[in-house]
């Protein structure tokens, strides 16, 4: 795990200077504690060949896998490629022999130098040969062109500035913000689209004229013209009914090969244990390959509703793990600016506070820990989608009894200010009866919906947004499910757009902070194209996900696993906006540095404080947002 930077350019007044690479290079060294490495070479003209263009490349290296021989940027024998690697790639052992076989001699035995020799045999094509998390760059002299690449989950980060004569790219924003006459001027649209998902979808960024490069995803700049294509699609439309015993053999084959695949390293490793089935199969499987205990480390904090150590303990004692649990209760107050400097654009989802904790502990022990991500979209955990189901047979009633069900009367029924309390669930659920299947879904997740935006944003503000509704990047995604059960389209489509833009983002900026690398064994490609063609009856009944996932590890998981409620990962926000955030969030919300950029009606935002803190409705997730905003703001904009 690392953290990558560079540019290539054709004139000459955009050069990355030295000492520019430099702070390119350092601005990421927590994500690389133990290496750094550059290489550089001035535009050129070259009669009659034209012109070779100027290179940068800087690597921050984590070092994991052959300690001593992964110094990077790393060359082929005559220098003609170059590449900077983030990520691992688990098969590089096999692709290796296939290489030596081939004729390349290797120098090193690190997986970055497998990249090199395939490369040079299959250019892009490369790509579908990989099993890894991944974000990397390749200069190829010869071809005078610069390849990026990103994994297909999406779990390593990868953003970049086009510009006439120049392309600059980075693991992360703060990276290219050193490059002196790089603009800061945040796009608007972002803002809209934040404050409906709490982050920023890709391509976009916060930033005008930077952009992620999208999960699946790769980019060749040639002659200064920037091509993106996708290399990896998920197939949302294949759907096998083979039987149930079928898919939970094969799906214990392909997960326990990807534990196993993950567990190579040559520092110390361990494992995240929340208590969840989805972390407790994953220890299981790690103990079960293991000749000595495995390390597990979880979190737990004072507020019970919010604490799973009781359960993490269970599963450790289960197993015989090296168990260190860790007790803390955050300072929101002091953990909200490292954050906003860490993350570079808002990021409002709460979990990266705990996320940021247990890393920041683990990496105390270990380098390395596995997780259970991904579980959840894979084989539909999370309670809405039991909301998907039910919404999708009330699209099957007549007109009359729908339009009797969506009716505006419920909005006027009294509930608890309890954001998880069952009558406001059921309200949330109602009113959006009457929207379309991803306007409503894209609702019932929201931070802020879009008539909460409405109210919030100053007309000046709301002038500046023509662009497309928020809705539309969930849509796309949607639309590639459109012919399967709508359970299955919005679990594939939260694949695509929730977990790399928010889950993945928060775990790989949380960890690497501290010079932890995470790795995600749900996330292998096999895994996620086999979950993706099975059927919905396999998966998924109504009060229960991950049917077939409980089945095929029925061994590994104890019977107070299985049996309780799903529980988030996160922290007690509506008790700190009425408590220890209660005065801050006031002074940082209702400050006219804060009024004055022109975003929000201070009524509006008066408002929700006011509501939160008499204890009339919870709004800790919308002050949380708003909060985070600012900061963000006083952090890269002021």
């Amino acid at each position: 795990m690392c953290g990558i930077t560079g540019a290539v350019w054709t004139d000459h007044k955009l050069s990355v200077e030295q000492n520019t690479l430099r702070r390119m290079t350092d601005v990421l060294r927590h994500r690389g504690p133990d290496d750094e490495g550059a290489y550089r070479s001035e535009l050129k003209l070259q009669p009659p060949h034209g012109t070779m263009p100027g290179v940068a490349l800087g690597h921050r290296r984590l070092a994991i896998i052959d300690l001593a021989g992964g110094h990077q940027p790393m060359a082929n024998e005559d220098g003609s490629v170059w590449v900077v690697f983030n990520g691992e790639i688990y098969n590089f052992r096999k692709l290796r022999s296939r290489l030596e076989a081939a004729g390349h001699r290797f120098r090193t035995d690190c997986d970055t130098e497998v990249l090199v020799h395939l490369y040079e045999d299959e250019g892009p094509g490369m790509l579908g040969r990989l099993n890894g998390m991944f974000a990397f760059a390749v200069w190829d002299a010869r071809r005078r062109q610069l390849l990026l690449a990103r994994d297909r989950l999406g779990q390593k980060p990868l953003v970049y500035r086009r510009e006439p004569g120049r392309l600059l790219f980075a693991s992360e924003l703060k990276s290219l913000l050193e490059v002196p006459g790089v603009p800061r001027v945040v796009d608007q649209q972002a803002i809209d689209e934040y404050l409906t998902y709490q982050y920023v979808p890709h391509p976009r960024t916060i930033f005008q004229g930077i952009s992620k490069l999208p999960p699946g995803h790769y980019a060749i700049w040639r002659d200064d013209r920037l091509e993106v294509r996708q290399y990896w699609r998920l197939d949302f439309d294949t759907e096998e009914d083979l039987p149930a015993g079928e898919y939970a053999e094969k799906l214990r084959e392909l997960l326990t090969s990807s534990v196993e695949l993950r567990l190579q390293s040559e520092v110390p490793l361990g494992a995240f244990l929340s208590g969840g089935v989805d972390s407790t199969i994953i220890v299981g499987l790690m103990q079960k390959l293991s000749a000595e205990p495995v390390r597990t480390f979880s979190i737990g904090f004072p507020v019970a509703e919010y604490d799973e150590t009781r359960y993490a303990g269970i599963v450790a004692e289960r197993f015989g793990t090296l168990h260190e649990e860790f007790r803390v209760e955050p300072d929101a107050v002091d953990i909200l600016p490292k954050l906003a400097w860490h993350y570079d654009e808002p990021m409002a989802d709460s979990s990266a506070v705990p996320t940021w904790c247990v890393s920041q502990l683990t990496r105390r022990h270990v380098t390395v820990a596995l997780s259970g991500d991904g579980g959840d979209e894979l084989f539909t955990g999370y309670r809405r989608y039991q909301a998907v189901w039910l919404a999708s047979r009330f699209d099957r009633l007549p007109a009359m009894v729908r339009r009797l069900l969506a009716g505006r009367y419920w909005r006027r029924l009294p509930c608890s200010s309890r954001q998880k309390s069952l009558l406001r669930q059921w309200k949330r659920f109602v009113e959006v009866l009457g929207s379309s299947p991803e306007k409503r879904y894209v609702d019932w997740v929201a931070i802020f919906n879009e008539s909460r935006r409405r109210e919030l944003y100053t007309d000046g503000f709301a002038s500046t947004l023509p662009g497309p509704d928020p809705v539309e990047f969930f849509s796309a995604a949607l639309a590639a499910g459109d012919r399967r059960d709508p359970v299955t389209a919005v679990a594939m489509a939260d694949l695509m757009t929730y977990l790399p833009c928010d889950l993945m983002t928060k775990v790989d900026i949380a960890s690497m902070s501290h010079g932890l690398e995470c790795r995600q064994p749900f996330l292998d490609h096999r895994v996620v194209e086999l979950a993706a063609r099975m059927p919905q009856r396999l998966k998924f009944r109504l009060g229960c996900g991950k049917r077939i996932l409980k089945e095929a590890f029925a061994d590994l998981i104890p019977d107070a696993i299985r049996r309780r409620g799903k529980m988030g990962f996160g922290v007690p926000l509506d008790h700190w906006f009425r408590n220890e955030l209660r005065d801050f969030a006031r002074e940082i919300l209702l400050d006219p540095r804060t009024s004055h950029r022109g975003y929000f009606r201070t009524e509006a935002v008066t408002q929700l404080l006011d509501d939160h803190q008499s204890g009339r409705f919870d709004h800790s997730g919308r002050l949380w947002s708003l909060l985070v905003l600012e900061l963000w703001h006083r952090q890269w904009c002021d």
